[in-house]
């Protein structure tokens, strides 16, 4: 009984489409990875240079030891600009920043993604064509009334009538195309191993006679009587946009269509028309003297409506190692075929041209193609994308990362010719660290190129003859009038940025060269990109380093991780490690201790201005601009605390250059009551300070200005202030008896009361928040027309009820919007959105509207906190009006975006519990507008957590790490750049910073990614030395060796196209600051294969033990000889440091070296006297190390074909033993005397990737990953009659991950808060009900699609609950592409007592039900809120709170 749990996303990508969305006039970028579906606009940043000139170079080797991280918050990467680019002063730079719309997980693993243009949409906008495995295709298009995207239909082709004959490979291990017309008449899906779905599309015309129109010949179409596109989304009669599709054998086109390899939809014709690569026998490399030229292109033209085709041409006599067709727009037109070793271009004729690109292309085909065999390249796996329509050139982005440029000389519109030249490495040949996945084209000058093993970037290119050519028109441009300093560079973006048609006045600009440009003609630089960890292979656990010249361990104390999760990821150039925390380790710049402090303000004011001067309101705006221009530091800072007697004081402090010193002598009034909150009003020239009681404004220079008190005239009560909101020039009080006050600063910085109206004196308020909006985002709601000078502040208040209403300041008469149901917190919150009689209502607390984002771009997100300190997230949005509304308010639409995080629950001291208990509502969610380059949210309280975004990402919410927060205020000084000051439930102040070169928004979790520039194959952690233990490699050139009796032909091998293969080293890596200390070379084509580090017994008389290095090696020499391998143990040292490098104190120390026969593929500790069990070959060796530097084996066991896996589990004597294709071992070991013996065997015989135990009390489990995604539960049971006495493992599930898994890991598991705090209850309470004692261990999963998963063993009770969950929200909830979660996870049992491992990324969702459903599952599930509460943050992590 198991649960499996999605912790962090998928970030490879694996598919890229350009189309227009959101809307017909949009630029969208949508992106696929895996199972996650993003859609992404495009923002074009322009920034200033800096004031110095500068010239950056390409400099592989500082991007080799440098995270692209450092980069994030800089508007142009710096290190990846071309070097003939000269920043001058003041210079404008364009770049194109890529921003998140939304973002979907689904239920199935994307295949292909293509566009179509349908007759009409909801959105105005193109449709897309979603294809998932294994033959699914899913036609979606964006519904701006909901936000999201809506499904128009599924396209089901996995039926067992199309499953074809019984010796045909099963569909999901068939590889699928998606094609789709260019003019969208119809899609095409190879599936299976022969069979072709086709699905047409209606267009206009499709009703009339057919004519010859053709929109990619004849242009725009005349009107007629077909309604036309329509933003409003008008249904097109009542068809559907698609005609019922077919499905027909590959081979009923052509009977010669045997084996077919790929084909794609063409350009230029006036009926759907595509290419197919095929043969009628497979292609064979082996076989390459029978089988030379064996593969055909065909052109066949269908008939829709007679469900026929024709075939238009053929070509045969094809180089065998063609795999794909990239069909060519005009001017060039026809297909492009690309193989392993040369391009082949054919036209719409039938006429060919080749280009050969390597020696080889020659002597593997007879086919004629020009020679350019001296560029070297290698094909396999390249990515081609058309750079511009104007003359056809195409980029080429190699599997190593290196660009070229493909060009085509034209005669006319004839093809006479291919050529191909690389992109030298100072025009940006080399940006690109890893192969490229998918790559397509964002308008003119802008590509987006997506990867698998490194970071997908958004690449701009530029191109000297264009540069130069209109540097000559606008000197003739220029004019005496005219400034002399415009910027060609400039000119140039922002044309590529506008793909459109050229205005008028930009017609002399407009180049178009008709030949191939010259070498060196594209310079090419990087604008953005997504971040990538995958692929995450191993993982080791250790302990995080000290950075040098950091404060002293005890500042950190109790705000560090006790452990840090660091795998290896990217591969080739891009490859490096990852260290990843759950939580964020603030950077500790300054510590000291404040006895009873609870609250802290930092300040930024401006002195006051001379005498006699007037502040004019419109110009207060401005003035705050120009503080937050000047990066103004903070002045002041004032802290609330308690005194010894229990009354509260506030202490003002001047922030120096030197820290803190408190001030004396001002008109500040220390003893006049704790502080509830401070804010900065009339352009930042008043302070104004609110208290329990009053409010108190104080000028520049802390003179007191003004005093406000909360009387109320008429009872003569005097109400509290519970909590305050500041947007300039207006002041939000809330107070304890419900009611709230709203204060504007006047011309000359005073407060006045704002009229209130009777709605807002009648209406009970549980909390309020000011939003001013900069950005025009609610204009829709204003009253009067927004003038250019001015910014609308807007209130927001949450009502007893749960209703949310907003009025526009100063007018409280009448609120501008009100939403009744936000205390039922709805997927989609509307004006119109009503709830029947329920009591199920959540208990808000507080209310917050802020922006959220970073320096690219930021937006304001509605915000609310709940009773258990659980936040609510909601993004607003307007939806278009429809014509029947009488209200423009119900363009203001509230979409919920999913927040899976659960706040700690309050399992603390009954001293601090009780403290945090008596702050109550002083500890309100405080926002801040820069820390760290972040717009930002903090939650104090028991579960301090941030609220972060990125510009790629949704909002995240990450705990803090440490105690419970009292207090925090945004802290800028010289000392501390936008940074933050808190304190702790002991009265401990910390000045910190968020840390620097890690990312916080992707994955939810904090992920710092160093990039080393080689692939790191095997890591290991080494406790004493706490360093880590690196086996990386880079390809070098194979060459046979010389030294062979056996073959002496070899010896005159005279190839200069090698083949490469890996050359290893091995590393020491310090957490410290993550650089290379040392460095182990191999002998040349020797690699490593794993690496751990094991308690080995060092001596045979002494039985001393210690932890040393093993390395396990494997060298391939060529398939005519055996492999070998070798095992090294190394002891770590420590040396004199180099000078001012006190990490490289580390050295590797070799104690012995065995070379066995074969590849050493697997190395783990076994028993209890210090032996390690190694892997070589067909056998496992248990081996122990003798004082002579030899490693004696002790017992053996022969194994069958190659060994991918063995692990012990500790102190058993248990080994798991996984082949890659006969399954897995049980295998038991003892010392007296030494042997080796199976105890079970899967019968199965699974391809095993990886394995470990799961131990669940008194049962012992084997997880096992297989080649196909899934994830096997076998269990070791001698008692179960079905095993034969445990000679048989039982299956007793299978479940389906959706990402190829590339490592199991078991950890130790803690108790979660939920657990705490049932353990922490009274022995009244019935906590048997809640979560029963948990097995104490977990296993955590890697993906090569960057995806971190766990499993977690669960108990009857919560195993029951939970699946009963599940089966409630598989049927509830809705699932985008309107796919099926049940399909996607294809649970198995054995139906013998074994049960289906439950989908915990599905079970987390239950937080996106509103209130009133979530009861209602909770009821059927027949347990309170609190308990699957509970039970989702068992799953959901809460067992890996060391890191």
């Amino acid at each position: 009984m198991q649960c499996y749990t999605e912790l962090t996303p998928p970030t490879a990508v694996t598919h890229a489409l350009y189309l227009p969305f959101l809307s017909s006039s949009s630029n969208n970028l949508v992106v696929a990875k895996t199972s996650l579906l993003q859609i992404f606009s495009l923002k074009s940043i322009t920034t200033e240079a800096g004031t110095s000139s500068r010239s950056y170079t390409i400099a592989t080797d500082s991007i080799n030891h440098t995270s692209r991280s450092q980069f994030e918050n800089d508007s142009l990467d710096q290190s990846y600009l071309a070097s003939d680019i000269i920043l001058q002063k003041s210079e404008r730079i364009h770049t194109t920043k890529l921003v998140l719309v939304a973002e979907y997980a689904l239920p199935g693993t994307i295949v292909s993604i293509a566009r179509v243009k349908t007759l009409s949409s909801l959105s105005g906008g193109e449709a897309l064509l979603v294809a998932t495995k294994d033959a699914k295709l899913s036609l979606v298009e964006w519904d701006p009334q909901r936000h999201a995207i809506s499904t128009i239909s599924v396209h089901y082709y996995e039926g067992e009538e199309l499953q074809g004959s019984p010796w045909t490979p099963h569909l999901s291990q068939s590889v699928n195309h998606l094609t789709v017309d260019p003019s969208s008449r119809c899609a095409a899906l190879k599936f299976s191993a022969r069979y072709l779905a086709i699905l047409p599309f209606h267009q206009a015309g499709d009703d009339l006679v057919m004519d010859d129109y053709d929109p990619d010949l004849d242009g725009e179409r005349p009107e007629s009587n077909i309604p036309a596109h329509q933003s409003g989304g008008v249904a097109f009669d009542t068809q559907t946009p698609y005609a019922s599709s077919f499905v027909l054998p590959v081979s009923a086109l052509d009977p010669s269509l045997v084996h077919p390899v790929h084909l794609a939809f063409l350009y230029e014709y006036r009926e759907p028309t595509f290419g197919i690569l095929s043969s009628q026998i497979a292609a064979s490399a082996s076989l390459l003297h029978e089988r030379r030229d064996m593969l055909s292109y065909t052109v066949f033209t269908l008939d829709l409506e007679q469900r026929a085709s024709t075939s238009l041409l053929s070509i045969s006599g094809l180089p065998y190692d063609l795999h794909r067709v990239i069909p060519l727009p005009p001017p060039v037109g026809g297909a492009l075929l690309v193989g392993g070793n040369e391009f082949i271009h054919v036209d719409q004729a039938g006429k060919t041209n080749g280009v050969g690109v390597n020696e080889f292309a020659k002597q593997c085909s007879s086919f004629a193609m020009a020679d350019q065999s001296d560029l070297a390249m290698r094909l396999e796996g390249c990515t081609v994308e058309q750079l511009g329509a104007d003359n056809g050139d195409m980029l080429m982005v190699l599997n190593t990362g290196e660009l070229a440029v493909v060009g085509f000389r034209l005669d006319g519109r004839s093809v006479s010719g291919v050529s191909v030249r690389r992109v030298a490495g100072d025009h940006g040949g080399s940006v690109v660290l890893g192969k490229a996945s998918c790559a397509t084209v964002l308008g003119r000058g802008r590509l987006f190129i997506g990867s698998e093993v490194s970071d997908s970037i958004v690449l701009g290119w530029t191109r000297k003859s264009d540069r130069s050519k209109r540097k000559r028109s606008l000197a003739g441009l220029k004019t005496e009038d005219e400034d002399e300093s415009i910027d060609e560079d400039d000119m140039d973006d922002d044309d590529d940025l506008y793909s459109g048609a050229a205005g008028h006045g930009q017609q002399e600009l407009t180049v178009t060269p008709s030949n191939p440009s010259a070498d060196g003609d594209y310079v090419f630089k990087i604008h953005d990109f997504l971040p990538n960890l995958a692929p995450l292979s191993e993982i080791a656990l250790g302990r995080p380093g000290l950075s040098p010249g950091g404060r002293a361990a005890q500042d950190l104390c109790g705000v560090s991780a006790e452990l840090e999760l660091v795998s290896t990821s990217g591969r080739g150039r891009s490859g490096g490690v990852t260290a990843l925390h759950r939580e964020i380790d603030p950077k500790v710049v300054g510590r000291f201790d404040l006895p009873n402090a609870h609250g802290f303000w930092a300040v930024s004011v401006k002195r006051p201005l001379a005498k006699g001067t007037v502040i004019q309101s419109s110009d207060s705006n401005q003035l705050n601009g120009e503080l937050n221009a000047t990066d103004g530091f903070d002045k002041f800072m004032i802290a609330s605390k308690s005194t010894e007697t229990g009354a509260e004081e506030s202490t003002v402090y001047d922030l120096t250059a030197t820290g803190f010193e408190e001030m004396k002598g001002t008109e500040f009034e220390s003893d006049a009551g704790g502080t509830i909150d401070v804010g900065t009003l009339a352009g930042g020239t008043r302070i104004v300070q609110a208290l329990k009681g009053e409010i108190r404004s104080y000028d520049g220079d802390l003179g007191l200005a003004q005093i406000f008190p909360m009387t109320d005239d008429l009872t003569g009560a005097e109400p509290k202030i519970v909590s305050t909101s500041f947007a300039d020039p207006y002041v939000l009080v809330v107070r304890d008896d419900s009611s709230v006050m709203v204060l504007e600063a006047d011309d000359s910085g005073d407060l006045d009361e704002v009229e209130r109206s009777d709605i807002l004196l009648a209406t009970k308020w549980l909390s309020g928040s000011l939003y001013n909006d900069r950005s025009g985002f609610f204009d829709v709601l204003r009253k009067e027309p927004a003038r250019a000078d001015t910014t609308s502040v807007f209130l927001f208040l949450l009502g007893a009820k749960g209703a949310l209403q907003i009025f526009q300041l100063p007018h409280l008469a009448n609120p501008v919007y009100t939403a009744e149901s936000l205390g039922f917190l709805p997927p989609f919150l509307s004006a119109e959105y009503t709830v029947r009689r329920s009591t199920a209502r959540e208990t808000i607390t507080e209310i917050l509207v802020a922006n959220l984002g970073d320096r690219t771009t930021s937006s304001p997100y509605l915000i609310l906190r709940d009773a258990n300190d659980d936040l609510t997230i909601y993004e607003p949005y307007q939806s278009p009006i429809d014509g029947s509304s009488e209200s423009v308010s119900s363009a203001l639409r509230f979409l919920k975006i999913p927040n899976p995080h659960l706040a700690k629950s309050p399992v603390k001291s009954a001293v601090e519990t009780t403290t945090a208990d008596q702050q109550g509502r002083n500890n309100p969610l405080r926002a801040v507008s820069d820390i760290g380059g972040h717009s930002t949210v903090f939650l104090p309280g028991v579960s301090p957590s941030f609220i972060l975004k990125s510009a790629s990402s949704l909002p995240r919410v990450l705990s803090f790490r440490g105690r419970a927060v009292k207090g925090m205020s945004g802290f800028h000084t010289d000392g501390c750049h936008r940074g933050f000051v808190y304190v702790d439930i002991e009265d401990i102040v910390r000045v910190s910073q968020l840390p620097s070169g890690v990312r916080f928004g992707e994955t939810g979790w904090v992920e710092r990614k160093m990039v080393l520039g080689e692939e790191v194959q095997a890591l290991s952690y080494h406790p004493p030395m706490e360093a880590y233990i690196l086996g990386t490699s880079r390809k070098i050139d194979f060459k046979l060796p010389e030294d062979d009796d056996f073959h002496h032909e070899w010896r005159s091998e005279d190839i200069s196209f090698r083949p490469r293969v890996d050359q290893g080293f091995i590393k020491i890596l310090s957490p410290v600051n993550w650089t290379i200390v040392d460095t182990y070379e191999l002998d040349q084509g020797e690699f490593v294969m794993c690496i751990r580090t094991l308690n080995l017994e060092t001596s045979e008389n002494t039985h001393e033990r210690q932890d040393l290095v093993a390395v396990g090696t494997a060298m391939i020499q060529g398939e005519d000889l055996p492999a070998r391998g070798c095992i090294y143990i190394f002891e770590i040292i420590t040396v004199v440091p180099e000078l001012g490098r006190p990490e490289t104190d580390l050295k590797l120390k070799l104690i012995a070296k065995e070379e066995v026969k074969g590849a050493v593929t697997a190395l783990s500790k076994i028993g209890t006297q210090g032996f390690l069990l190694a892997a070589q070959g067909q056998k496992c060796m248990v081996r122990g190390l003798k004082e002579d530097g030899s490693l004696l084996p002790v017992a053996f066991m022969d194994m069958q074909c190659y060994v991918s896996v063995a692990r012990e589990l500790t102190g058993t004597g248990l080994c798991v033993m996984g082949d890659a294709v006969k399954g897995v071992w049980l295998i038991g070991y003892s010392e007296e005397p030494y042997q080796m013996k199976v105890f079970g065997k899967d019968t199965s015989q699974l391809e095993v990737i990886a394995a470990d135990f799961l131990p669940d009390g008194k049962q012992l489990y084997i997880v096992v990953a297989d080649a196909d995604c899934n994830i096997n539960i076998l269990q070791f049971d001698p008692e179960h009659p079905k095993s034969l006495s445990g000679q048989r493992l039982l299956h007793r599930s299978t479940f389906d991950t959706g990402h190829p898994i590339s490592s199991l890991s078991l950890v130790p598991r803690t108790a979660s808060s939920s657990e705490l705090m049932a353990a922490s209850m009274n022995d009244g309470m019935d906590t048997d009900a809640f979560i029963p004692r948990s097995p104490p261990h977990q296993i955590l999963t890697t993906t090569q699609s960057g995806c971190l998963a766990l499993i977690t063993p669960l108990n009857e009770q919560v195993y029951r609950r939970l699946q009963v969950l599940q089966t409630q929200l598989a049927n509830t909830l809705d699932n985008a592409c309107g796919l099926n979660p049940r399909a996607y996870r294809a649970v198995e049992s054995d139906g013998m007592g074994g049960r289906g491992m439950l989908d915990g990324t599905l079970l987390r969702r239950w937080m996106e039900l509103g209130s009133q459903r979530r009861a209602e599952v909770a009821g059927r599930v027949g347990v309170a809120n609190w308990v699957v509460r509970g039970d989702l943050d068992m799953i959901g992590g809460g067992g890996l709170g060391y890191l």
